[in-house]
């Protein structure tokens, strides 16, 4: 953040704590909506944490009421052009697999509504934890809008019926239901969030960051294989997995019946 750029101003905001970036969405007026600028705000913070060895784990969450309600419907409406559009989606289509790319894990907290591309930035987030009054919507639809990126996550979170469903009608859904669905891991009280978050974000700082990355980049690849490529692409993985420093260490700390010490902390 410039030194100049008070908290108040900024659209988004970081902190680094022991080895957890939080970024929060800080447009609480408007709802955190993903404006192109807010896009850019977000991507240059994630190419940083990228390559930030401190950052073990991000935390994504958001001020005041809402986590985010999508796109920014008053800047789309004031350039309704095809190539605004475009360049638009394809700004936000980069932020969302840069998140997916990037080698430390995301865990959105979700304190209030997360609607359209709200409920897409929930869902590319690998672990996902939400106050039980959060709800959720692909809402799209009810503007004349069909929720399609959105859709992306929303299909590989869910089953393809319950997906439709909530494509289909854009009707909210509750943390509960969320939960039950596949798109949040945890739907807790409210007062419980941020403890059931550093649960996780202790959890993933204790454990080796090579393994980690390797892991994460590692799923998603396979993910979208057939069965008998991502075996053989897993095996190679784990191979190299298994070459490394931290590996070794583990193992032999296991076989010792001591606690590891990893190299790549």
């Amino acid at each position: 953040m410039d030194k100049t750029t008070t908290v108040k101003e900024a659209l988004l905001l970081r902190e680094d704590n022991e080895g957890v970036a939080t970024l929060a969405l800080n447009r609480p007026d408007k709802y955190n909506p993903l404006s192109s600028e807010m896009l850019t705000a977000m991507q240059h913070e994630l190419d940083s944490i990228a390559v930030d060895p401190n950052v073990r784990v991000v935390v994504l969450t958001a001020e005041g009421k809402a986590f985010c309600a999508g796109h920014d419907f008053k800047e789309m409406r004031a350039h309704p052009e095809k190539d605004f559009y475009d360049a638009l989606f394809q700004q936000c289509s980069r932020m969302m697999m840069s998140l997916i790319q990037l080698p430390q894990p995301v865990i959105a907290k979700i304190n209030g509504i997360a609607t359209a591309a709200g409920c897409q930035l929930v869902g590319v987030c690998d672990l996902a934890v939400a106050a039980d009054t959060a709800r959720f919507a692909t809402s799209g639809v009810r503007f004349g809008l069909f929720c399609s990126t959105p859709s992306v996550s929303v299909s590989r979170n869910l089953s393809r019926k319950e997906a439709m469903e909530i494509l289909l009608t854009g009707e909210f859904i509750s943390a509960a239901e969320a939960e039950r669905k596949g798109l949040i891991n945890r739907a807790v009280p409210a007062d419980e969030l941020d403890a059931v978050v550093k649960e996780y974000t202790d959890a993933i700082v204790a454990k080796s960051a090579v393994a980690i990355s390797m892991g994460k980049e590692m799923f998603y690849k396979q993910i979208e294989m057939g069965m008998r490529e991502a075996y053989a692409y897993t095996g190679e993985v784990m191979a190299r997995n298994m070459m490394a420093d931290d590996a070794q260490e583990g193992f032999s700390a296991f076989l010792e019946k001591r606690q590891p010490v990893w190299k790549h902390k």
